[in-house]
Parts: C-alpha cells; structure tokens; sequence
C-alpha cells in the first residue's frame, strides 16, 4: 500500500528530511538505509544501529535532519545534483520512504 506524498529534498550529497517526516516515518530510528530499484530510491528504517546504514543526523532545534550520503548519490550519477524538493511516499511493501523516477 503506498501512501500520501510528502516533500522532502535531496541534493548536494544529501537528503533534507522536515522533523515531520522524520517524526512520521523514522521516529526513534538513528539510521536509515538507502536503496536504489530500478528508477526510484527507497529510504528505509534501520531499527538496529548496528546493522548499519547512513545517520539521521539533527540539523536544527525543530528537529530536521540530514541523511548525508554523496557515495549513494554517486552510485546513481546524482552527487553534485543541486538541492531540489521530490515527493516521496510511504511503500508498505518495500518498508520503505520511496521516491520515484530519481533515477532516471
């Protein structure tokens, strides 16, 4: 089941999450992992810090943060891409924050 859009950005290395969002679908997650399929990205909880993955890092007082990833980013020929707003919704099967036609 997908879910409503939300807005987030992604660009320069990085994708900027509202504290919304993070509070929405990362909520006491440290971690997210970060997965290309085909054309999308998909953006998944890490439930464990010890499996890995890139930190949600605090960007401010409200509660944004930042997940800095400019090897993924590269990976997808996306690195040096200026920072743009994408809508992104919640993929019930994929478990994951997904935003579609990244990629392309």
């Amino acid at each position: 089941m997908i879910g409503s859009a939300v807005d987030i950005r992604i660009g320069e290395g990085g994708i900027y999450l509202s504290a919304s969002v993070c509070e929405q679908y990362f909520g006491g997650v440290e971690a997210v992992i970060l997965l290309r399929w085909e054309n999308d990205i998909g953006i998944l909880p890490v439930r464990h810090a010890a499996a890995g993955g890139y930190l949600l890092k605090r960007r401010n007082l409200a509660g944004d943060c930042l997940v800095f990833a400019p090897e993924f980013f590269e990976h997808v020929n996306r690195r040096n891409a200026p920072v743009e707003c994408f809508e992104a919704q919640w993929d019930d099967g994929r478990a994951a924050l997904l935003v579609r036609d990244y990629c392309k």
